[in-house]
């Protein structure tokens, strides 16, 4: 029987189906025990509308290779970042036309300085690699990713921001 783990990791993401959960850092654990199967994934958010569906999507690759018993925890420390996203991750991201995210910020502890205006992000077109991209809307098709338009390819694309 092929592993609980090596399952897992096949499982695509719903709403960026080009990368796997393991590549977008969300699963981020998998044990097995006694027949039993323990997956633990993290949301890219709070309130990430995907959540059930990753839920489902493991729970049916897992029962489809044979196991029965499955629990798919929810696990919110430490808090999900862009930066998990693997390199592998990053790259089919920007093959299919999503520019993937740079470093995320890093934080630090104490109060969180208010920001009224939006960073300015240098974002390279996926199409064309050129810098010279605006951002049309702060949030796209999902909440974690951003519109964006390529001044020198003139082609619109997606951003997945930084967390």
């Amino acid at each position: 029987m092929v592993t609980a783990l090596a399952i897992a990791e096949k499982v695509t993401d719903p709403e960026l189906p080009m990368i796997t959960l393991a590549d977008l850092g969300v699963l981020r654990e998998v044990s097995e025990v006694d027949g039993r199967v323990v997956v633990a994934i993290t949301p890219t958010y709070t309130g990430c509308p995907a959540m059930d569906t990753m839920r489902d999507d493991l729970e049916h690759a897992l029962r489809s290779a044979g196991y029965q018993e499955i629990e798919v925890r929810t696990v919110l420390q430490p808090a999900w970042s862009t930066d998990w996203i693997s390199e592998d991750g990053k790259r089919k991201l920007a093959e299919a036309g999503i520019a993937p995210p740079s470093a995320a910020p890093k934080s630090v502890s104490g109060p969180i300085p208010l920001t009224l205006s939006a960073p300015v992000r240098q974002v390279r077109c996926p199409q064309c690699d050129s810098a010279d991209t605006e951002e049309l809307s702060r949030f796209s098709a999902t909440a974690c990713k951003a519109l964006r338009r390529c001044r020198t390819c003139l082609e619109p694309f997606e951003h997945v921001k930084e967390i």
